[in-house]
């Protein structure tokens, strides 16, 4: 995949893995906006479905998300889980830069 190009494509990206990884109908996945609840609102995202929209998520963007940040708050919202990927891009990439 290629790289973010900026905070409306990570939330685009997180919006169609939440999609394809749930199973939601077209018309939901395009529904799905920053502010959108994800816990208590999708009822396709339980607790099994966690770890699969994170494996999909590191695999779409190339990012490890560690164990210790996945909380409740990670999955309040889309925004706050798009904001966490583009979080983990931007760490990323200082790191790239600091080793070349």
């Amino acid at each position: 995949m290629p790289p973010a190009s900026g905070p409306d494509d990570v939330l685009a990206r997180v919006a169609a893995v939440l999609g394809e990884t749930l199973g939601l109908a077209p018309d939901r996945t395009a529904d799905l906006a920053r502010d959108t609840r994800l816990f208590g609102n999708l009822p396709e995202l339980d607790s099994m479905a966690v770890a699969t929209v994170l494996t999909a998520l590191e695999d779409e963007f190339g990012i490890l998300i560690d164990d210790e940040d996945v909380t409740a708050e990670l999955f309040d919202s889309v925004g706050a889980l798009a904001d966490h990927v583009a979080a983990e891009l931007a760490r990323q990439h200082r790191g790239q830069r600091a080793r070349a």
